[in-house]
């Protein structure tokens, strides 16, 4: 199949790339994220998105557009429901930019992070895919977290220490803080 893989980060791009191209997949990597703040770890993950795409030979649409306000009209006054407007966001752009490319099919490395809903985002992959006349691509990633992990950090791909959202930064200082307090 030919597969458009929504991008979060480089680091997460290694795993999933790897296996679906041992599995006989053809995959091109989509960078869209507007959520992430502040411009200066946009760039960080974009540039390190470049590098994973150069080393690895793996063909990469970008969209380097800082779409923080774009993210924030989808999630301020909700954010007990960011995570799902987020997935909403980036995976309609990926459903849409697959259908638009003639691809079979439309995954993300979302599903290789231990820290997303999997279950929501499989539920919504395979709503989109259906409203695009195209296949949502399903597989558990995480099993390959730390060979992920390895292998960026070989390649000298930047790790960003937190989701992306100013609210995933939030929380990333909030638990030190309580930490240092217990």
């Amino acid at each position: 199949m030919r597969i458009l893989l929504h991008v979060c980060c480089g680091p997460c791009a290694v795993y999933p790339v790897r296996r679906l191209r041992e599995q006989g997949h053809e995959v091109t990597g989509f960078f869209f994220n507007p959520n992430i703040h502040p411009y200066r770890e946009f760039r960080r993950r974009l540039d390190a998105v470049r590098q994973f795409a150069e080393a690895t030979g793996c063909p990469m649409k970008i969209d380097d557009r800082y779409g923080l306000t774009e993210y924030l009209r989808q999630v301020v006054f909700h954010e007990e429901e960011r995570c799902r407007r987020c997935y909403d966001l980036r995976l309609t752009a990926a459903a849409e930019q697959a259908a638009a490319g003639g691809f079979d099919a439309f995954a993300s490395t979302l599903l290789y992070s231990k820290y997303q809903n999997h279950r929501l985002l499989d539920v919504r992959g395979g709503q989109l895919a259906a409203a695009h006349g195209i296949g949502w691509y399903y597989e558990d990633f995480r099993v390959g977290w730390q060979e992920g992990i390895d292998e960026s950090i070989r390649l000298g791909l930047y790790r960003q220490p937190y989701c992306g959202c100013i609210y995933s930064e939030q929380e990333r200082y909030d638990k030190r803080l309580r930490q240092k307090k217990g």
